[in-house]
């Protein structure tokens, strides 16, 4: 999390949440001011990626209703679902940033494949 949160310039918030319970989200390791610390499927940008299984790529977080404010700076977000070898989401991770539009398709293309070799160490 360390290396992917300060080896982007765009990137304020940086952090792993991880399926403690059936739909619900618990904060992981992170970097950036304090995350909120669990979050239901059924709630915000993390839930929706948690709840679909699809990467959430947001460019303007206030015009989605849903998105849970942790922090007032932030402008976009990318989510991008952790699958374990069954397909089953164990954890999300979510990239916040200050600048309106900030991840561009070969970031989200970056944190999909780094999820998805996370994922591959999990078994159900």
């Amino acid at each position: 999390v360390c290396e992917l949160h300060h080896g982007f310039d765009h990137f304020h918030w940086t952090g792993f949440y991880r399926t403690t319970q059936p739909n619900l989200l618990k904060i992981g390791p992170y970097q950036g001011g304090h995350g909120c610390l669990e979050i239901p499927f059924d709630k915000g940008i993390c839930g929706a990626a948690a709840r679909t299984g699809e990467t959430q790529d947001v460019p303007d977080v206030h015009v989605r209703p849903e998105h849970i404010a942790c922090s007032s700076s932030t402008n976009s977000e990318v989510v991008v679902p952790v699958k374990d070898s069954s397909g089953a989401v164990v954890a999300v991770l979510d990239v916040d940033s200050d600048t309106p539009a900030a991840f561009s398709p070969e970031d989200v293309a970056f944190l999909e494949k780094v999820c998805k070799m996370l994922g591959r160490r999990f078994h159900n």
